[in-house]
């Protein structure tokens, strides 16, 4: 039925973990008494697994995650926290994304806000959506790169179609105009479109004081701000509390 040839075949057009399956069916005289849509709906699940965790991977790493670790089912419900268990297994269904809201972490240093965030992101990668995990300061400095080399807007517009944007280290100091203007068409851009992760030690009432000027501040912030899940974390830094340096 099958021969040496066919799993060659099925190599080329990189099928590999069909080819191996289907060797290891040739080779085990059990399979011989197996109906042909049997052996066949094996070999092709086999395959499809193994494209789908490949892919699950490559998403992983591509989306550049602080913690590749983080999970919603090791998030601590430790009282002091204030965590809502209901809102974060709602979020971690990734619901926010398909509505294109936005969520916003808050807590102070070490409260656990990039643990949160890249567990939210591990979740939307799971569910295979494009993420991309970076700090606001870096991120700033690759659209100064991208404006100096012209590839400016081809950059905007990758970030654009992320489904999931994770910005930690929100306005962790006060931004310049310019800046503060490449912020707020970032902003515009996946407006209604795509969801973005906030985590920042500041409440969004302070937020204003670091975006340059009261107009362009109202207008970022009141696109971040009207449609966003909200989450603050209180209590001890968890980092102190595991005995890891701050």
């Amino acid at each position: 039925m099958f021969s040496n040839e066919t799993i060659r075949k099925l190599r080329e057009i990189h099928m590999g973990v069909m080819a191996e399956q289907l060797s290891a069916q040739l080779e085990d005289p059990q399979f011989r008494n197996v109906p042909f849509e049997d052996r066949l709906a094996m070999l092709v699940d086999a395959e499809w697994s193994a494209r789908k965790s490949n892919r699950l991977t490559g998403l992983i790493k591509k989306a550049g995650y602080a913690d590749t670790q983080a999970s919603v089912e090791n998030i601590e419900y430790i009282a002091e926290r204030h965590l809502d268990r209901e809102q974060i297994l709602r979020l971690a269904s990734c619901s926010y994304i398909q509505e294109a809201r936005n969520v916003i972490i808050l807590g102070a240093t070490g409260a656990g806000k990039t643990y949160l965030a890249c567990a939210f992101g591990t979740a939307a990668s799971r569910g295979f959506y494009s993420v991309r995990y970076i700090h606001l300061p870096d991120l700033l400095v690759e659209i100064s790169v991208a404006r100096t080399n012209g590839t400016y807007r081809d950059y905007m517009k990758r970030l654009r179609k992320e489904k999931l944007l994770i910005l930690d280290e929100w306005l962790l100091y006060p931004l310049k105009e310019t800046v503060a203007r490449d912020v707020l068409e970032l902003v515009e851009a996946r407006n209604k479109v795509a969801s973005t992760i906030f985590c920042s030690q500041y409440d969004t009432s302070e937020w204003h004081e670091n975006l340059y000027a009261p107009s362009l501040a109202d207008a970022i912030c009141d696109r971040i701000i009207y449609n966003a899940y909200t989450i603050q974390i209180e209590g001890e830094s968890m980092r102190k509390r595991k005995g890891i340096p701050e």
